[in-house]
Parts: C-alpha cells; structure tokens; sequence
C-alpha cells in the first residue's frame, strides 16, 4: 500500500511536445536533450513523469535507445509512474494494426521501468479545424464508429491478455464520442471487455471542458471509479448561461476548477483506488501547473491517509 510520499504520482510530458525546438523529432533527439527536458521536471519538485507516445514514443525506440533512456532517467534521478498512448486507437481504420502493435511493445517494455500500468484510448489525431481552435476540444473531432465495437473489444481483451502475461494492468481513457465516451458507455464497453487486467482512466476533464451538456460530474464518478486502475487527472472552470444556452470552459489547477478533487480524490480512496496519477494541464505554464498539481495531490492523500 502506498503513503502519501511513495504514490506513483507523474507529469505528463506533453508540454515538451513530439519535436524539439529546432524541429528535431523527439524520437530521433539526443539523450541530452531527454535529460534537459526531464530537468525542468526535476527543478519542480517533481521525480516521476508518464512520457505520454505524444512526447516521446518508447514502443519507436530501439533496444538500444531504450537503454539509453533508461540511463538518462538515472542519472537525472527520475522514475516513470505510468506510460500512456495518446491519439493512437487500436481501430484506426488506417493504423490501428500498428497502434495495436506498438500498445503490445508499451506493455512488454513496462515491467522493466517499474511501470504497473499502460493507458490507451480510442480518441484520433485532431483535425484541422481542431488545430485552428483556441482550445481543440471546442470543436468537434473524431467520432468512433459503431460497426467497429467489437473490434475494439477484441483487440483491448487481447491487450488485457498481454498486459496479465507482464503482471500489470491495461486502462482505457475516457473521451468524447469514443466508445468510452460517457460513464455508462465506459462502464458498459468495460463489462464487455470482462478482463481483470482492464480497467479505467476516469479522465473527467476531457468532458468537464466540452460545451455541451453533461452528467453531473458526481454521478459520473460514482459509476466510473469502482472500475479505475490510472486516472489522468485535470481541472477546468465550467460556466452556463441558460438565457443564451451558451458555455464557457478553460484549464485550471485542480485545487481551483469545477471538480472538487480533494472530495473526489478522497471518494476514490473509499471505493478502492490504488492506480497512479498522471497530472496534465493546457495552456499557460502547463509545466508549472502540472508540479503544483502533484504536490496538491499529495498533500490530499496525506490527509485522506491520515
């Protein structure tokens, strides 16, 4: 049982992005590079990191890269939490044969860096328009197709497999109009899956932020967090104008959004929850608020422990 100190709590590293300044992909960048970025990380008070495929992708890395990334992380005295797939769906009609194969190499290299769970998901890559957006998640993106459910199903039971062969867990983030996409369509895509090695990551920020309606986030939780194994964990402001049916939403730090996380932190403790944390955030000095965030989150398991 983890303490307050000792729970696997990460930044997301995708405020560094997939390139590095000079346009350098971060795959191909040297090991300096990795070491420098990880540092800001470190200044922050901050010793463990998800380095989300979004940043730097360890199922492209060759053995020997992996080794030297494992050497980077050593000496800059840093650990992994957790390692998440982002935009990289198994039933992507044109790489989700691959996606399914780097998601099997993201759970065989997983042991080997403490790491006890992989996330993944079935959101895709963001459109144009989503790119034109001040906030993405303002306009509309990928919607998954029915008819490819049971695919879905299929390939994440054969990940579950591979994941209880490792002795980890498989998590599957909720998103936006994916099969996963509301409480009871994840709940209900879980149940179909029916693998004790799956469970899920109830990222609630990725519909806090949506302007549309929603559930009530408490009740959301409710039926989610008896399922969750890892949770990407973020905050945004939530606002509604019934007289013009208009919304407006913007990233936080946890301790100030919509979601009172030091009573749903608290909650998911009651029901069970022993998953990792990873902290993300959008916007502004993401970096700076993803380190306030695990400090936050520690100082609310330090007194939900107590």
């Amino acid at each position: 049982m983890f303490t307050a100190e000792t729970w696997p709590i990460g930044a997301n590293m995708l405020s560094f992005g997939s390139t590095t300044p000079d346009g350098t992909p971060t795959v191909e960048a040297s090991a300096a590079v990795w070491a420098a970025q990880l540092r800001q990380v470190k200044e922050l008070g901050v010793d463990q990191i998800d380095p989300t495929d979004a940043w730097l992708p360890l199922a492209k890395l060759s053995d020997e890269r992996i080794e030297e990334f494992r050497r980077v992380l050593d000496g800059e005295g840093m650990t992994l939490s957790s390692i998440s797939m982002t935009r990289n769906s198994v039933v992507d009609v044109r790489h989700g044969e691959q996606n399914l194969a780097d998601a099997l190499r993201f759970l065989e290299i997983a042991p080997s860096f403490g790491v006890g769970v992989v996330n993944t998901g079935f959101m895709q890559a963001i459109t144009p328009i989503q790119q034109e957006a001040i906030w993405f998640w303002l306009a509309d993106g990928h919607v998954d197709d029915p008819a490819l459910r049971d695919l879905a199903v299929e390939r994440v039971r054969a990940l579950g497999d591979a994941a209880r062969d490792q002795g980890i867990e498989l998590s599957l983030e909720m998103y936006e109009d994916t099969y996963v996409g509301t409480a009871d369509e994840a709940v209900a895509f879980l149940e179909d899956v029916d693998h004790a090695s799956v469970g899920l990551n109830p990222d609630l920020g990725n519909l806090v932020r949506l302007h549309r309606e929603i559930e009530p986030v408490t009740d959301m939780f409710e039926k989610v967090l008896p399922h969750a194994n890892f949770w990407h964990i973020k905050n945004y402001t939530r606002d509604y104008d019934p007289a013009t049916g208009a919304y407006a939403t913007a990233p936080m730090p946890l301790k100030y959004g919509y979601v009172n996380y030091r009573a749903v932190i608290r909650r998911a403790l009651e029901l069970g929850y022993t998953g990792p944390f990873c902290c993300e955030h959008y916007g502004s000095d993401s970096l700076g608020v993803v380190a306030e965030n695990v400090h936050y989150i520690r100082q609310v398991l330090a007194s939900a422990l107590a």
